[in-house]
Order: structure tokens, then sequence, then C-alpha cells
């Protein structure tokens, strides 16, 4: 999975800033999808897109879920070809 910071925040908060990975195109029955793993210090969560749902959750609270889904929907186009660019060999030899 590739990382990409979800930080909008002033940097003397940035110790704080929510974490994003994308993993790469998997398919399955000839559906294509991705996940999107969210992470702070404390919590994780992950979702699958095109479907834009977390899939599991552990920390977040119900509305901040509501909020990652939101996220993936509004922000679908950005994360399909983030996955589409994610190499898993290059991946594997970092």
């Amino acid at each position: 999975m590739e990382n990409f910071s979800l930080d909008t925040r002033p940097k003397d908060t940035a110790k704080d800033s929510l974490e994003m990975r994308v993993s790469p195109i998997c398919e399955k029955d000839g559906k294509k999808y991705a996940y999107v793993t969210f992470s702070d210090r404390k919590r994780t969560a992950e979702g699958e897109i095109p479907k834009c749902v977390i899939l599991s959750n552990d920390g977040f609270t119900k509305e901040e879920v509501y909020e990652l889904e939101e996220y993936m929907e509004q922000n679908l186009k950005m994360l399909k070809s983030m996955a589409a660019s994610v190499n898993p060999i290059k991946a594997l030899m970092k």
C-alpha cells in the first residue's frame, strides 16, 4: 500500500495527523476494488472503493466513520487513480 497524508492542520498539530493508505487494485469475480486504510496513533479504519464503505473500524466514532465514507465518495476519482498507480513490486522493495 502507498501512504498519503490527509493532514490539513497547521504544522504544530501534525503529530495528530490522519494517515491514509491505498492498496493496489484487486479483482474478484470480474469486479475491481481497492482498500483504503485510515489511521492515526490510536485508531484504524479500513474502507473499500468503489463502494465507499468502511469495512472495519477500531476507535473511530460513528460520526467519524460517516465522514471517512463521505471523504471516499467525494474523492473516489482520485482514490481510484491512486490505487491504479500503486506498484506492488516497488512497494515490496522499500
